[in-house]
């Protein structure tokens, strides 16, 4: 029971502190020839994390998500070989 009560509030104590982080508001774009498991997989590290997936793009390989700049770094570094483009989210407009 006392192990039972220690890891609830351990967890509680893990998703407190991963909340408390400040959230940026980014795109994460990748290479067109980028298998859909790398995306998957940095979809749920994001998640996992606390993080928000806001959008998810048909054109392009890539999402916009709500996330702490930590695991930003972690999604960076999750594909050698298929490394993300991290843009912070903006209104973009076209005007002639």
């Amino acid at each position: 029971m006392k192990l039972y009560i220690f890891s609830v509030l351990l967890t509680l104590l893990v998703l407190s502190a991963t909340a408390a982080l400040p959230k940026k508001q980014v795109v994460i774009t990748y290479p067109s020839d980028t298998p859909d498991s790398v995306l998957d997989e940095a979809k749920l590290a994001i998640t996992s994390a606390g993080g928000v997936i806001t959008h998810e793009y048909e054109l392009i390989k890539g999402f916009a998500v709500k996330a702490s700049v930590k695991i930003l770094d972690k999604v960076h570094a999750l594909s050698s070989e298929f490394r993300p483009t991290i843009e912070e989210d903006s209104i973009v407009t076209a005007s002639s």
